[in-house]
Formats: C-alpha cells, sequence, structure tokens
C-alpha cells in the first residue's frame, strides 16, 4: 500500500509541474456523472452530465450532456457506442469580465476496451466526435487511458479504495491539429458492485494555456 501511495504521489506531482510550465490560472471545479445501464447481455444504455465551473460552483464554464447506445463485442471487454451530445458553453472574453455563450451538437463514435494487468485495471478509449458548433464544422479525434489501481480490496467491491489516473489527448483533424491533452490523478471509493466516487486534479493542458481542475466524479451501475 505504501508502494502506490508514493507513486500516487508523484504523479500528482508531475500534473501539477505540467501546470505551472504554462499559463497559470485559478482552479477550476466539475461535478461529473456517469451512468451505464445494462439493456441486455450485449447492449447497454450511456448517460452522462457534466457541470464545469470557473470556480468552485455557480461560475458556469460548459454544461455539457451526453448519451449514446452501446454493443458489447465480448461480455466484459470490448464495447462500440454510437452517441450524441449537447454542450452549453459561457467563455471570458478575453481581458475582460465579461462572457459569451455557444452551444454545440455532437455525434460520435466510441470504442473501449478493458484490460487487466496483475491488479491494474487499465482502460483504453478511442473516440472520433463530428462537431456543429453554432455555424461551424469541425472533426476531432479522441485518446484516453485510464489506470485504477486497488488499494485495500478489488475494485467494484463494496468499501473499495481505489488510486485512479489517465491521460486524454485531443487532435483536430485540420490545422492546429493539437487541441489538448487532459492529466488526471485521483482517488476512488466504491459504496457497492454498481456504485462508486472518484475526487482528484485534472491537469488541462492547450496550446497556449493550462488550467487545473478539481474534479468530482461519480459512476453509477458498470456493467462491462
Amino acid at each position: 500500500m505504501a508502494n502506490k501511495v508514493k507513486s500516487f504521489c508523484f504523479l500528482l506531482i508531475l500534473f501539477l509541474s505540467a501546470n505551472a510550465n504554462s499559463q497559470k490560472t485559478d482552479t477550476g471545479n466539475w461535478f461529473l456523472y456517469f451512468g451505464n445501464q445494462k439493456i441486455n447481455d450485449r447492449w447497454n444504455f450511456h448517460n452522462e452530465v457534466q457541470y464545469r465551473n470557473f470556480n468552485f460552483a455557480g461560475d458556469l464554464e460548459q454544461l455539457l450532456l451526453r448519451t449514446g447506445i452501446g454493443y458489447n463485442l465480448t461480455e466484459n471487454n470490448n464495447n462500440l457506442l454510437l452517441g450524441y451530445a449537447y454542450v452549453h458553453s459561457e467563455p471570458y472574453i478575453a481581458g475582460t469580465n465579461d462572457k459569451f455563450s455557444t452551444n454545440e451538437h455532437r455525434v460520435f463514435q466510441q470504442f473501449i476496451t478493458k484490460q487487466q494487468f496483475g491488479s491494474v485495471n487499465i482502460q483504453h478509449r478511442y473516440r472520433f466526435e463530428q462537431r456543429f458548433i453554432e455555424e461551424d464544422f469541425k472533426m476531432r479525434l479522441r485518446y484516453f487511458l485510464s489506470l485504477n489501481v486497488p488499494i485495500n480490496k478489488k475494485i467494484m467491491e463494496k468499501n473499495a479504495i481505489y488510486l485512479s489516473a489517465y491521460n486524454e489527448i485531443f487532435i483536430n483533424t485540420k490545422s492546429n491539429y493539437f487541441d489538448r491533452d487532459r492529466i488526471y490523478g485521483g482517488l476512488g471509493y466504491c459504496f457497492n458492485k454498481n456504485f462508486k466516487m472518484e475526487t482528484g486534479l485534472m491537469s488541462q493542458i492547450q496550446q497556449n494555456s493550462s488550467r487545473t481542475q478539481f474534479q468530482i466524479m461519480f459512476f453509477n451501475n458498470l456493467p462491462f
């Protein structure tokens, strides 16, 4: 357990160092809910809500609603999903205290595959997005890699505690190909086999800026 905690602390130091090398901003806060409901042995329904703030709460940065229908290629490890997302954003106008708002509609396709090496749970997610932003149209590729390391018992067992980390890179299909990179480290707790919670720090690195987000995440009913 001591080695796992040391590794987690080292990971957090790396995240904070990456953030310090870019433009400094205040820490924001994201509240996230992820739900996966099993329809049958093959099909599942995904639903997701993300409420993102510039501060702890109340200064809205972005509201994201995402849903989709997934199909398990194998019983536990490989899932294809077709989905839709609505994104309402309220960014600040540079150099002012004024905001403007944008609305985005996304269609996306993704593939998730899971692996286990010893006690470490690994997930790869490949996502392709078609983005309709007001009068503009963009496409983007995303690759997400996450690691979950149990501390006291297997993940998804009641009262299990675990370390969590992920990295997700976003690539545009046109010029300025690099869009952003997200690096996260946190601690999770399983209330039972269907419900867990995580909290941690995420550093979002863009071409000319970086911002740290404190994340509070809830996961409900993960059948695959």
